[in-house]
């Protein structure tokens, strides 16, 4: 009997243990969740992509590969004291001024040369005393201006830094309506961020925004502190620098602008290298052709851009238009209205000839116009 009774707690102690082992691994098998004995909560996790993968349809290479070369940019501006200030009488009337606070401003900017050239909006840092460029790994160093074009919005900054990652240049001549596109920046300071989009339209102008518009709008967010920061492209190729946005809040509304890549690298080689832009000019007064300016100069012309005033001995005189001529085309691209003459007649190469299709009432006519430089600062003249 005694045998026995050892052999039944034997057994039971062994079927006890066993049915909590069971019980608190695999509760499941016995028809126990987990919760009831242990207090956790039974999960289904999803098993690690295989070498770190990312996920159908991420822009996470297009982001890593970018984000690296956009830059935080933050500026300030000393106080400036009224210049009466030390007037007994101004003082009398209105109190001591005082010199006020500093102004403090944040941007974003693109490297875009190991050497440390960087793009960014010249409303970024315009009357700046201090910049400061903050890059994605932390580092940071004070930024030398190294030339802007305000007609643009673009400036040009350099650090001296080693080993700064560069973006790559995209082709946005090559861009198409619809294209998917990311915006990187620093908004509101809070931090680089990346948003997601598309190409909502392209040549957008009569902005009132610069004095050459040709704008890539996007519907990815953009807000304060993302001017100057990059618009890439699938690949993480630079398409356009972030410049503005459309809003009645201050904030994300889907209608961004960002000037062209194509555009961005002229002026940086033109400042670079001759420490400004030198712009095509001819010296005329344009206006777009409505019939009754077409009716007072007599031009049945349908298209095109009227000439209501020439500068006399101007590039456009010497060459022998005249007022009433209503330009057709330059250099075989159409000219639609004055706002395409005037980026056409600005990518001229001054000194060299161009040709220049007019009409003179019924006659049309083909002239050669030497372009001369575009003065400064900017006048309504083209």
């Amino acid at each position: 009997m005694k045998r026995l009774w050892l052999l039944f707690s034997q057994t039971t102690t062994v079927l006890l243990a066993a049915y909590f082992v069971v019980a608190t691994l695999k509760p499941q098998w016995i028809g126990h969740n987990s919760q009831s004995l242990s207090g956790a909560v039974s999960l289904i996790e999803a098993a690690p992509a295989i070498g770190g993968a990312a996920p159908a349809g991420s822009f996470r290479a297009a982001a890593q590969k970018a984000s690296a070369a956009v830059v935080s940019i933050n500026t300030s501006k000393a106080a400036r004291r009224n210049p009466n200030s030390n007037d007994p009488w101004f003082r009398f009337f209105f109190g001591d001024q005082g010199s006020g606070e500093p102004q403090a401003g944040l941007g974003s900017g693109v490297i875009v040369s190991a050497s440390g050239y960087i793009l960014t909006n010249n409303h970024v840092v315009e009357g700046a005393d201090e910049i400061e460029v903050v890059l994605n790994d932390s580092r940071s160093a004070r930024a030398k201006v190294i030339g802007t074009d305000p007609e643009t919005d673009l400036a040009i900054l350099k650090i001296e830094l080693d080993k700064l990652p560069v973006i790559v240049l995209g082709n946005s001549d090559g861009a198409q309506v619809g294209d998917q596109v990311l915006a990187i920046g620093n908004p509101f300071g809070v931090g680089q961020t990346v948003t997601s989009g598309i190409v909502s339209a392209l040549g957008r102008n009569h902005l009132g925004i610069n004095t050459f518009e040709n704008f890539i709008q996007t519907d990815a967010a953009i807000n304060p502190g993302n001017s100057g920061g990059a618009l890439v492209d699938t690949n993480g190729d630079l398409l356009g620098v972030n410049t503005a946005i459309y809003s009645r809040s201050g904030g994300n509304m889907g209608i961004g602008f960002a000037i062209p890549v194509s555009i961005a690298k002229q002026v940086l080689e033109g400042i670079v290298k001759d420490g400004q832009i030198n712009r095509g000019w001819i010296g005329v007064e344009p206006s777009d052709l409505s019939p009754e300016l077409a009716e007072t100069f007599n031009v049945k012309a349908q298209q095109g851009v009227i000439i209501t005033g020439v500068l006399q001995n101007g590039p456009a005189a010497l060459a022998g238009i005249r007022p009433g001529d209503v330009i057709v085309k330059i250099a075989n691209q159409p000219v639609a209205d004055v706002a395409t003459l005037l980026s056409q007649v600005a990518a001229l190469k001054p000194g060299t000839a161009a040709r220049f299709s007019i009409q003179r009432k019924n006659q049309p006519l083909e002239l050669d116009v030497t372009p001369g430089v575009r003065p400064r600062p900017r006048n309504t003249n083209q």
